[in-house]
């Protein structure tokens, strides 16, 4: 690839890192001052304000290994590795929107399950198509992991308080019979 294109591609990826982070931001954004502080959390929840820099390192690393991955020789593990890159990233956009946004840890436990997944598995195909793409990947799946901890220890330890919270926004839509 010619060096000019190398660093467009590499901005690119950039910005579609710094897009999900906005765009997840913007859905916490509300939640995180009214929603959030009301739920019981687990003991191991980290202070708020680690939040901001652990995202934004990680998703620094996110952009440089899906841009490794896309920069290496084009092949069906290459292709699959892009695939598989590009569903754990909307898979982590879509966990803000349904844990914060629709206030509902169980669709993100949900969610976040299938992103280890992906995770893995993006780690895995990446692997034989640049191994350190692979490698910038793992701290990411370990945060998730963590995160993924947390989600299931606020959905068990909110469960009853949750559905509490919904009966009457369900009561008022019409959908309970």
């Amino acid at each position: 690839m010619k060096q000019k294109y190398l660093w467009f591609s590499f901005i690119f990826f950039i910005i579609v890192c710094l897009i999900v982070q906005i765009v997840v931001s913007h859905w916490t954004k509300e939640s995180v001052s009214a929603w959030y502080p009301t739920l019981v959390k687990p003991s191991w929840t980290p202070p708020d304000w680690i939040f901001g820099p652990v995202w934004s390192l990680l998703y620094i690393m996110i952009a440089i290994s899906g841009w490794l991955i896309y920069k290496a020789e084009y092949s069906h593990n290459r292709s699959l590795a892009l695939m598989l890159y590009a569903g754990q990233l909307a898979l982590n956009l879509i966990w803000s929107f349904l844990f914060f946004s629709l206030r509902s840890p169980i669709l993100g436990l949900i969610d976040i399950i299938l992103l280890n997944i992906f995770i893995i598995l993006t780690i895995i195909k990446a692997w034989s198509v640049r191994p350190l793409a692979s490698l910038l990947m793992i701290p990411y799946l370990f945060w998730i992991m963590y995160a993924t901890s947390l989600n299931a220890g606020i959905w068990l330890l909110n469960r009853s308080h949750l559905v509490a919270l919904s009966l009457p926004f369900t009561l008022i839509n019409g959908h309970c019979s």
